[in-house]
């Protein structure tokens, strides 16, 4: 009862609650039903609002409601002008659960009614996630899939299952290479964009433009660690820089400013590269943008990306840290910005190209926080990914953008007992287990949160860095592979409901957008007329 009172901001009344319940369950079961809520009322109307939720108009009301609005929604069959596609990595079931949850819970709610902004979106599935050779996915295979529309072995990123971890020849095999939906909207002139707060060179977003058979080749000193030829194998940031079609790409937001200098070289904050080819391909980058005499932007602070002008700038380049961006609920330098600023300058930067646009916008923090078992920052950097989506939302036309938001895949966090109804998320879930110890409401199956059972009251859960318990002791939890949302809004959304493989995702985008060479709507028009 401690750690409830630690893990819960209305301690007194949840006591209540758990000390009322238990007496209920325990009593004699002819106790009049009508007396027992009489004696919750009070205390359920103080947590809820009000009274309602105990009566069966509410609920048959609120169904109503949703139905109807079910019924009046029209399916969008026009050309999809924009496409932006936000990949919450790592962003499970549970996890999209308990940040539901934690949201309504920092606004003094209960929490379990809450509503994350994509998940107002008219139109769900699910999306198998396994590659090739794993039944569990990682980053890499997953980006293939979902941005290329085939699915890969682990470890590689935009090139086939032909393709095996550390093949520099194979992946230089055209045959072998796998292009993206963000290659296909450029083939027909769209505006194209990438977002993240990881390192931009990063599995998830280097699926949008690289061939690489190792995800860790992110800059050239990592493909001789690997001992193969870094003269000979093309590394992620140098894909980005010199390769079609990464060098086309109009707005780059994320991390990883060391993967583009030299170790010789300082960056802006004073830090140091991480390449030994001598290169700067941030130089290189805005060298490449004069000679196209294109109006260009290089930034690195808060400050100097949201004093870009959008309406003039024609390519982005913004590089926040030297490494990955901080956590949000870590940051307080006010210098890095957040996903939902970098989402609304990336739109605003794109739109202005009549022929539309492809936006990739990772959560990528979300996978990094759970590899920690840190279920605390896993669930904030999931509101802050909701956040952007509602940025999107609030400055795009639905009736012109198709916005998909998916995972690539899924982590290992349960959320399971029989916590009371408003409960801490981060909290307590039973009093005690056969073995008399509590048990958390979130779990790991493996990972670093793992110890032997003992008094979990004793531990402060609401700190931000707590490692939430773990089954089997790992250096670093993993994915898990059950199968990820898939949440959809505008044209042609109804077309991402129901359950699916994950390489389906970017022909259905393609469909809708006309890109690709694939069975899209404009060619199903060309062959009516």
């Amino acid at each position: 009862m401690t750690s409830l009172a630690r893990g819960s901001p209305w301690a007194l009344v949840l006591f209540l609650l758990s000390a009322t319940w238990s007496k209920s369950v325990s009593a004699d079961s002819s106790e009049d039903d009508r007396e027992h809520w009489a004696h919750l009322h009070p205390m359920l109307e103080k947590r809820l609002g009000s009274t309602k939720q105990l009566d069966s108009d509410h609920w048959t009301s609120d169904a109503q409601n949703i139905l109807k609005h079910k019924l009046e929604k029209p399916l969008l069959k026009g050309k999809a002008k924009n496409v932006i596609m936000f990949l919450g990595d790592g962003m499970s079931i549970p996890t999209l659960t308990a940040a539901r949850i934690y949201l309504g819970q920092s606004q003094e709610h209960t929490g379990e009614e809450s509503v994350l902004s994509f998940e107002k979106f008219p139109y769900a599935g699910f999306s198998k996630t396994y590659c090739v050779d794993r039944q569990v996915a990682d980053s890499a295979c997953s980006a293939t899939a979902y941005l290329g529309g085939v699915k890969a072995n682990m470890g590689t990123i935009g090139v086939t299952a032909r393709v095996k971890v550390n093949d520099c020849a194979g992946m230089k095999n055209v045959s072998n290479q796998v292009t993206s939906i963000l290659q296909w909207s450029q083939d027909v002139g769209k505006a194209t964009g990438v977002v993240t707060t990881t390192r931009i060179t990063h599995a998830s977003p280097a699926g949008t433009y690289a061939y690489i058979a190792n995800r860790d080749w992110e800059n050239d000193a990592q493909i001789t660690s690997s001992k193969q030829n870094s003269a000979a194998c093309d590394d992620i940031a140098e894909q980005l820089i010199r390769n079609n079609p990464g060098k086309n790409v109009q707005v780059i937001l994320g991390g990883g400013r060391k993967q583009f200098r030299s170790k010789s070289a300082t960056d802006e904050e004073g830090t140091r590269g991480s390449r030994t080819d001598n290169a700067d391909l941030i130089a290189e980058w805005k060298a490449d943008k004069k000679n196209r005499r294109a109006n260009y932007k290089y930034v690195w602070n808060k400050q100097q990306l949201l004093a870009v002008d959008t309406n003039k700038t024609e390519f982005l380049l913004g590089l926040f840290n030297r490494d990955h961006l901080p956590y949000r609920m870590h940051d307080s330098s006010g210098v890095v910005p957040s996903l939902e600023e970098m989402t609304r300058v990336a739109i605003r930067t794109l739109s202005k190209d009549p022929e539309g646009y492809f936006l990739f916008i990772e959560g990528g923090r979300i996978d990094h926080a759970h590899h920690s078992t840190k279920a605390h920052l896993a669930l904030d950097e999931t509101v802050e990914f909701s956040k952007a989506i509602q940025a999107a939302v609030d400055i795009t036309d639905e009736d012109e953008t198709l916005i998909v938001v998916t995972a690539d895949h899924a982590h290992t966090m349960s959320f399971s007992g029989y916590p009371k109804r408003g409960n801490s998320i981060f909290g307590i879930a039973g009093i005690s287990g056969i073995d008399g110890l509590p048990y958390a409401t979130l779990n790991y199956a493996n990972g670093k949160g793992y110890n032997p059972r003992y008094d979990l009251s004793k531990d402060n859960m609401r700190d931000a860095n707590y490692r939430f318990p773990a089954t089997a002791p790992l250096s670093s939890e993993t994915h898990g592979g059950d199968d990820v949302a898939v949440f959809a809004r505008g044209p042609w959304s109804h077309l991402f409901s129901g359950s699916f493989e994950q390489n389906y995702i970017p022909h259905a985008m393609a469909y809708a957008s006309c890109v690709g060479s694939g069975y899209t709507l404009c060619k199903e028009k060309q062959l009516l007329t």
